[in-house]
Protein backbone atom coordinates (compact mmCIF):
# COMPACT_ATOMS: atom_id res chain seq x y z
CA UNK A 1 0.00 0.00 0.00
CA UNK A 2 2.84 2.10 1.03
CA UNK A 3 4.58 1.50 -2.37
CA UNK A 4 1.51 2.10 -4.16
CA UNK A 5 1.11 5.71 -2.83
CA UNK A 6 4.71 6.67 -3.53
CA UNK A 7 3.89 5.78 -7.30
CA UNK A 8 1.16 7.68 -7.46
CA UNK A 9 2.88 11.29 -6.24
CA UNK A 10 5.90 10.38 -8.07
CA UNK A 11 3.33 10.11 -11.17
CA UNK A 12 1.59 12.94 -10.46
CA UNK A 13 5.16 15.01 -10.07
CA UNK A 14 6.39 13.59 -13.19
CA UNK A 15 3.02 14.47 -14.96
CA UNK A 16 3.23 18.54 -13.26
CA UNK A 17 6.75 19.05 -15.03
CA UNK A 18 5.59 17.44 -18.59
CA UNK A 19 2.87 20.47 -18.04
CA UNK A 20 4.85 22.82 -16.93
CA UNK A 21 8.10 22.42 -19.22
CA UNK A 22 5.37 22.49 -22.28
CA UNK A 23 3.29 25.48 -21.42
CA UNK A 24 6.76 27.25 -21.36
CA UNK A 25 7.59 25.97 -24.43
CA UNK A 26 4.19 27.05 -25.88
CA UNK A 27 4.55 30.37 -24.67
CA UNK A 28 8.57 30.97 -25.70
CA UNK A 29 7.41 29.80 -28.93
CA UNK A 30 9.46 31.79 -31.70
CA UNK A 31 11.30 30.76 -34.82
CA UNK A 32 14.73 31.79 -35.89
CA UNK A 33 13.74 31.96 -39.23
CA UNK A 34 11.53 34.66 -38.32
CA UNK A 35 13.78 36.41 -35.89
CA UNK A 36 16.21 36.82 -38.59
CA UNK A 37 13.36 38.40 -40.67
CA UNK A 38 12.50 40.78 -37.76
CA UNK A 39 15.82 41.76 -38.08
CA UNK A 40 16.11 42.13 -41.89
CA UNK A 41 13.29 44.39 -41.94
CA UNK A 42 15.04 46.52 -38.78
CA UNK A 43 17.78 47.19 -41.12
CA UNK A 44 15.51 49.07 -43.53
CA UNK A 45 14.24 53.35 -43.61
CA UNK A 46 10.76 53.79 -43.36
CA UNK A 47 11.07 56.30 -46.65
CA UNK A 48 12.33 53.40 -49.08
CA UNK A 49 9.49 50.93 -47.87
CA UNK A 50 6.74 50.92 -50.40
CA UNK A 51 4.79 47.20 -48.91
CA UNK A 52 4.75 46.23 -45.17
CA UNK A 53 4.37 41.83 -45.92
CA UNK A 54 2.39 40.59 -42.41
CA UNK A 55 2.67 37.28 -42.10
CA UNK A 56 0.41 36.12 -39.06
CA UNK A 57 0.73 32.69 -38.19
CA UNK A 58 2.37 30.14 -35.92
CA UNK A 59 5.38 27.96 -35.60
CA UNK A 60 4.50 24.62 -36.15
CA UNK A 61 1.74 25.18 -38.19
CA UNK A 62 2.51 23.33 -41.17
CA UNK A 63 1.43 26.45 -44.07
CA UNK A 64 2.98 28.53 -41.58
CA UNK A 65 6.09 26.69 -41.37
CA UNK A 66 6.21 26.40 -45.44
CA UNK A 67 5.81 30.19 -45.74
CA UNK A 68 9.24 30.71 -43.70
CA UNK A 69 11.76 30.70 -46.61
CA UNK A 70 9.65 32.55 -48.68
CA UNK A 71 9.02 35.49 -46.33
CA UNK A 72 13.67 34.87 -46.37
CA UNK A 73 13.39 35.44 -49.67
CA UNK A 74 11.06 38.51 -50.11
CA UNK A 75 13.16 40.28 -47.21
CA UNK A 76 16.64 39.74 -49.23
CA UNK A 77 15.05 39.91 -52.80
CA UNK A 78 12.98 43.22 -52.01
CA UNK A 79 15.46 44.50 -49.10
CA UNK A 80 14.72 48.35 -48.65
CA UNK A 81 11.20 48.17 -50.86
CA UNK A 82 9.56 45.34 -48.68
CA UNK A 83 9.92 45.11 -44.70
CA UNK A 84 8.39 41.62 -43.98
CA UNK A 85 7.11 40.78 -40.52
CA UNK A 86 6.54 37.64 -38.94
CA UNK A 87 3.98 37.53 -35.74
CA UNK A 88 3.31 33.97 -34.04
CA UNK A 89 -0.41 35.13 -32.90
CA UNK A 90 -0.47 31.48 -30.77
CA UNK A 91 1.83 33.49 -28.35
CA UNK A 92 1.76 35.92 -26.07
CA UNK A 93 3.29 38.70 -28.12
CA UNK A 94 1.80 37.71 -31.39
CA UNK A 95 -1.69 37.51 -29.54
CA UNK A 96 -2.87 41.41 -29.81
CA UNK A 97 -1.74 41.14 -33.49
CA UNK A 98 -4.19 38.04 -34.15
CA UNK A 99 -6.73 41.17 -32.90
CA UNK A 100 -5.57 44.15 -34.37
CA UNK A 101 -5.85 42.18 -37.96
CA UNK A 102 -9.03 40.25 -37.05
CA UNK A 103 -7.08 36.75 -37.99
CA UNK A 104 -9.70 34.18 -38.34
CA UNK A 105 -7.32 31.16 -39.76
CA UNK A 106 -3.34 30.67 -40.48
CA UNK A 107 -1.50 31.62 -41.91
CA UNK A 108 -2.87 34.98 -43.09
CA UNK A 109 -0.93 36.90 -45.44
CA UNK A 110 -1.63 40.92 -44.68
CA UNK A 111 -0.18 43.81 -47.29
CA UNK A 112 -0.21 47.36 -46.26
CA UNK A 113 0.72 50.03 -48.51
CA UNK A 114 3.46 52.80 -48.16
CA UNK A 115 0.60 54.80 -45.77
CA UNK A 116 0.13 51.85 -43.82
CA UNK A 117 -3.22 50.95 -45.24
CA UNK A 118 -3.88 47.57 -45.97
CA UNK A 119 -4.55 46.77 -49.49
CA UNK A 120 -4.24 43.01 -49.84
CA UNK A 121 -5.21 40.14 -48.06
CA UNK A 122 -4.70 36.56 -48.37
CA UNK A 123 -5.62 32.78 -45.89
CA UNK A 124 -3.52 30.43 -46.72
CA UNK A 125 -0.05 29.39 -48.16
CA UNK A 126 0.96 31.72 -50.70
CA UNK A 127 2.99 30.80 -53.30
CA UNK A 128 5.89 33.27 -54.05
CA UNK A 129 5.20 33.64 -57.67
CA UNK A 130 1.76 34.97 -56.83
CA UNK A 131 3.12 36.86 -53.35
CA UNK A 132 5.35 38.68 -55.44
CA UNK A 133 2.52 39.97 -58.27
CA UNK A 134 0.63 41.50 -55.03
CA UNK A 135 4.04 43.45 -54.37
CA UNK A 136 4.12 44.36 -57.67
CA UNK A 137 0.89 46.39 -57.51
CA UNK A 138 2.15 48.53 -55.37
CA UNK A 139 5.33 49.42 -57.59
CA UNK A 140 7.63 47.15 -56.14
CA UNK A 141 10.19 45.95 -58.61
Amino acid sequence: MKNKKIYIYLGIFIILIVVVLGSKALFNNTSTDSQEILQTEQETTNDEIKVTFLELGSVGCIPCDQMQPIMKEIAEEYKGQVKVIFYDVRTVFGEPYKKKFNIRAIPTQVFLDKDGNEYFRHLGFFAKDELVKVLQMQGVK
